[in-house]
């Protein structure tokens, strides 16, 4: 879904909503629109998987090959 070609269009956010996202790229040494585009892709991905993200997952997996003996032994 990645793309270098852009789309200008026009809408409105809460005040809120604008200085919290500015703040984050500022804080990220980033441009609003890149995080921007981020939160509009993580929002995205949210909306069009009813499942956890394969990263997600594989963080699971990764955990329980790590750490099964001590979840079994919290587990009793």
């Amino acid at each position: 879904m990645t793309t270098n070609v852009r789309e200008k269009f026009s809408s409105q956010a809460a005040p809120d909503v604008l200085l919290a996202l500015r703040q984050i790229a500022e804080n990220q040494g980033r441009q609003f629109q890149a995080v921007l585009d981020d939160a509009l892709r993580d929002y995205i991905d949210r909306q069009q998987k009813e499942r956890p993200r394969r990263h997600v997952m594989a963080a699971f997996a990764s955990s329980l090959d790590e750490f099964d003996h001590l979840y079994r032994e919290l587990a009793k």
